[in-house]
């Protein structure tokens, strides 16, 4: 795999690892469901794997930024599985936290991102040939137009994260099952 090769798969990766974020938005703001701390933290999870392929995109592709998305994919695995085992066998009247969204919930959708995103990652550090040397990373390159609007895109979720779980939360611990804005 040459390094063009391997940047075009990062580029993709980040559009794909912003969609479910965007997503999440979406079913926070236009079906009114609010986040949960295990939700927020998900959320940090996939903007862990973002910064990781933004850092490649900017710097050239490394082992270190790769591994920089396997423990936030990790981190968001045993995240999302915590969530699962909180609702797998609900109690009388709660089929689990919000609604299903085809089908499955979103901290369920976040697993199999999660766990796509380390066999993706496991699949990616099988090709030396992708990895430049450190003289070759140490200054920042070119990002092609598509990967620049992905880098727009992740930091525009990651500042809408910030804003909304402050709106949400204020400076305390979130709560457990959130049915409003703390600061509104």
């Amino acid at each position: 795999m040459t390094p063009k090769l391997a940047k075009h798969i990062n580029t993709i990766f980040l559009l794909m690892i912003c969609t479910p974020l965007v997503g999440a938005y979406g079913v926070q703001f236009i079906k009114g469901e609010f986040p949960c701390p295990l939700c927020l933290l998900q959320r940090l999870a996939m903007l862990g794997i973002a910064c990781g392929v933004i850092m490649n995109l900017r710097y050239g592709i490394r082992p270190m930024h790769y591994g920089m998305c396997m423990l936030s994919a990790v981190f968001g695995a045993c995240v999302s599985t915590r969530q699962i085992l909180l609702h797998i066998v609900p109690g009388q009247g709660s089929a689990g936290y919000g609604d299903p969204v085809m089908g499955l919930h979103l901290y369920t959708w976040a697993l199999l991102i999660f766990m796509a995103t380390i066999l993706l990652l496991g699949i990616m550090f099988m090709f030396d040939s992708q990895f430049e040397g450190a003289k070759e990373t140490q200054h920042p390159r070119k990002v092609p137009p598509i990967a620049h609007g992905a880098f727009w895109i992740a930091l525009g979720v990651t500042l809408a994260n910030v804003i909304t779980t402050f709106l949400e939360c204020g400076l305390k611990q979130c709560p457990d099952n959130p049915t409003s804005y703390l600061m509104l």
